[in-house]
Formats: C-alpha cells, sequence, structure tokens
C-alpha cells in the first residue's frame, strides 16, 4: 500500500486511491482484496464499520479527506444502521449492482 501510496502524482484522494488501487489489482481478485483492506478495520469481524469510526479513519488517516470528499463517499456508500458494509461497498467499487454482490 505504502509503494502504490509513492506513486501516485500529487496529492491522492479517494477516487485517486480507487483508480491506482484498481490498476494494482489487474489480474487478481481486486474485490476480495477491498474487502480485506476494509476488514483490517474490522476488529470484531462483522462485515460493518461504524459510520463515525470510517469518518474518523478517512479523516486523520493517510491522504485526509476533506469534508467535501466524505460527503461524496457518504452519497455512495452503504450505511445501514449507522455501519459501513463493506463487502456490498466492495461490490460497489467494482461496478456491481446489489443482486450481483
Amino acid at each position: 500500500l505504502q509503494g502504490m501510496v509513492k506513486e501516485a502524482p500529487g496529492q491522492l484522494n479517494f477516487t485517486g486511491f480507487l483508480g491506482l488501487f484498481s490498476e494494482k489489482a489487474a489480474g487478481t481478485d481486486p474485490e476480495e482484496t477491498l474487502k480485506n483492506a476494509f476488514a483490517m478495520f474490522d476488529s470484531d469481524n462483522t462485515g460493518y464499520i461504524p459510520e463515525e469510526y470510517m469518518k474518523d479513519l478517512l479523516e486523520n488517516m493517510g491522504d485526509n479527506f476533506t469534508k467535501d470528499e466524505i460527503r461524496q463517499v457518504w452519497k455512495e456508500a452503504p450505511f445501514s444502521g449507522g455501519k459501513l458494509d463493506y463487502n456490498a461497498f466492495a461490490a460497489k467499487i467494482k461496478g456491481k449492482e446489489d443482486d450481483q454482490a
């Protein structure tokens, strides 16, 4: 991951991260890789990350997201009951619809 971040042409935002991640995941199981990355922040292995924890991660880890970037993610992210369903989100990132996940 650190190597990928160093390859970014400038400040890395969420869209840039997804593009870079997709390029690197070509030829592998990229959806599973995304799920595994999210799972690192799911200590109880529930398949969900609390919304406030996710927001804190985006604001304070790596290249910090702006409030506007977080709003953009929240528009697309599958939150339910204050938690992010990261398996569904990984499927959505890879272009799958809910019925394909």
